[in-house]
């Protein structure tokens, strides 16, 4: 038996399949990665993208700050591909129970995936820091210079997680859960090397974790199954 269908018998018999993904996840869409730094950044840009998705430097350099984050980070006009479809598709049919991202884009919800814990925030979601105003990612986008709130005109932050700051603890908890109490525990398109993130995979107690990603991961000797193929091409074949 391969390696695919080992697989796809996994997911036909288990209803309590959690989903934990990262980047990779999305550049079937068409979103960057952005650790993957290449010369556009260096031309542009006089900072890393680390430094610049850093809450020092959000309240240091707004300005920086957004005129990277609308060019690189709020890409609106894309579409979930087919890990995202077979997600969504799997919960409608009550065998996943939640979806961990670590992706800030909205592509699952946007498939149709309802339980999803976002561990770094979301894109499509932004406040006022003074009067708690929401605004949407096109708002930020059709923003001349570092968004003011339409209300109060207070500064505009992004609900999404920067270097720095902590992840919230509701969704932590919840993701701990899900992942402790998992039948199946699929991680995808991530390297597993951003933590506190990349930790929640200790705390499957299952035997049937599975690794899909392009690259080897330095938790593969500890998964059950491990495919190095893009996630939208494996998702198709199941």
């Amino acid at each position: 038996m391969n390696e695919i269908e080992t697989l796809k018998n996994w997911i036909d018999e288990s209803d309590n399949i959690v989903f934990f993904g990262g980047a990779g996840v999305s550049t079937e869409s068409g979103i960057p990665d952005f650790r993957s730094v290449d010369g556009l950044y260096n031309q542009k840009y006089q900072y890393p993208p680390e430094t610049i998705l850093s809450h020092t430097f959000y309240r240091r350099m707004p300005d920086e700050f957004y005129r990277f984050y609308k060019d690189k980070m709020l890409c609106l006009d894309a579409e979930p591909n087919e890990a995202h479809r077979k997600l969504a598709k799997l919960e409608d049919e009550g065998k996943l129970k939640a979806v961990i991202t670590q992706n800030i884009d909205g592509l699952h919800q946007k498939a149709g995936s309802k339980n999803v814990l976002e561990l770094h925030g979301s894109v499509l979601r932004n406040y006022c820091e003074e009067c708690g105003e929401f605004h949407d990612a096109q708002y930020i986008l059709d923003s001349s210079d570092v968004p003011k709130c339409k209300k109060c005109g207070g500064p505009v932050k992004p609900d999404v997680v920067l270097y720095e700051e902590g992840l919230d603890n509701n969704i932590l908890t919840k993701s701990i859960n899900a992942i402790s109490n998992a039948d199946v525990l699929i991680i995808g398109g991530t390297s597993l090397v951003v933590y506190p993130a990349a930790g929640l995979i200790d705390y499957y107690k299952g035997s049937k974790l599975v690794l899909i990603n392009l690259q080897a991961t330095s938790r593969d000797s500890m998964a059950d199954l491990v495919i190095n193929k893009p996630i939208g091409e494996v998702f198709s074949m199941i």
